[in-house]
């Protein structure tokens, strides 16, 4: 069996609720909520693989509206003692997934103005959110395989949240043509 985790229903607007193989968990936006939810649901059942699918945004000019494996993500939103971005006090800078694909940097608030692209964009990220540190680093802590797929729904500029607003059915709907091509359900 297999955990589909979205951080928001909206994401999942396209899916059954039903998808055989996947158990489906929504866990609410921002790391503390994705740590919470995903860490009680892999505590309480056993599942072959965590298969993210949401919503993010691009930073890197050369990612369209597409979806992308992510491939490692890191914290925008943290500095460690000496005052480095990105550089926690704690956890690793970086967490892989094992997969070819796109770096994303993940802070608990929405990204849409051109100045916090430019602190985030030489971070080496090409896309932004606000789970997917917090999904890879508890599915590392609890040994489970995880895949995430992000679908690009705005440019993390200025006004992105109307257009994520107004996209989200589009992003869920790649996610889901996804999903089907690549498990078949």
């Amino acid at each position: 069996m297999k955990l589909l985790v979205a951080a928001l229903e909206a994401e999942l607007v396209a899916f059954p609720a039903d998808l055989p193989g996947f158990d489906q968990l929504v866990t609410g936006p921002g790391k503390l909520q994705a740590t919470y939810a995903l860490t009680r649901a892999l505590d309480a059942a056993d599942y072959d693989e965590v298969v993210v699918v949401g919503t993010a945004g691009a930073i890197d000019a050369r990612l369209d509206a597409d979806v992308y494996d992510i491939d490692a993500a890191i914290q925008h939103d943290v500095t460690d003692i000496d005052g480095i971005v990105g550089q926690h006090v704690s956890l690793p800078p970086r967490v892989e997934v094992g997969r070819e694909g796109v770096t994303i940097a993940t802070g608990d608030h929405f990204v849409d103005d051109a100045e916090a692209v430019s602190v985030i964009r030489p971070l080496g990220a090409g896309l932004v959110d606000m789970e997917t540190y917090a999904y890879i680093w508890v599915a590392e802590r609890f040994g489970v395989p995880i895949r995430v797929l992000k679908a690009v729904s705005d440019r993390a500029q200025d006004n992105a949240l109307t257009d994520w607003r107004a996209t989200v059915t589009a992003c869920s709907h790649r996610l889901r043509d996804k999903i089907l091509a690549e498990y078949g359900v």
